[in-house]
């Protein structure tokens, strides 16, 4: 499986945020597909907005669209939260509902870690999963994240912290 997270701009990620699809994709580098206009992953969309308008170089790193390279959908979206912090980066991902399933959160993981591992300032990576996920959980599995400890997230509620090694 061949994927690449494509980096989204500012605007892209201003029109997600307003739940507008159509101006989103006309200034997107990719088609965007109607699950990004989902009302659930408006805040995401939301935080990311603000924190390219804060500081625009941060859209090389949070969250971008998932490429299928063969098929040249957009699977999902993946990225790190942001630019490394002290060393660490963490990653988010999430593959469209009818495209779960066959490996694309494994591979655009994989992609991240190989970037954070190519990346100077990064030396931790981190994941923060609810406890109920089981799919994400498998998807972190392989790849050798460890349990580091437990967070509320004011979004995403009870979540358990792992991290590895870039």
């Amino acid at each position: 499986m061949r994927v690449a997270v494509v980096h989204l701009s500012g605007p892209v990620f201003a029109a997600l945020a307003d739940g507008d699809l159509a101006a989103a994709s006309a200034v997107a580098p990719v088609p965007l597909p109607p699950g990004f206009a989902d009302p659930g992953w408006a805040a995401v969309w939301g935080m990311r907005a603000a924190q390219v308008a804060a500081d625009p170089a941060v859209a090389a790193w949070v969250t971008g669209a998932v490429r299928d390279l063969d098929s040249g959908l957009v699977v999902g979206r993946a990225g790190f939260h942001g630019p490394p912090d002290r060393g660490m980066v963490e990653i988010g991902y999430a593959v469209l509902p009818e495209h779960r399933r066959r490996g694309y959160a494994r591979a655009a993981l994989a992609a991240l870690l190989d970037r954070s591992h190519r990346e100077p300032d990064v030396r931790v990576v981190r994941l923060s999963i609810a406890p109920h996920n089981t799919a994400s959980q498998a998807v972190a599995r392989p790849f050798g994240f460890r349990v580091v400890g437990e967070q509320v997230d004011e979004v995403d509620g009870p979540e358990v912290v792992y991290e590895r090694d870039a």
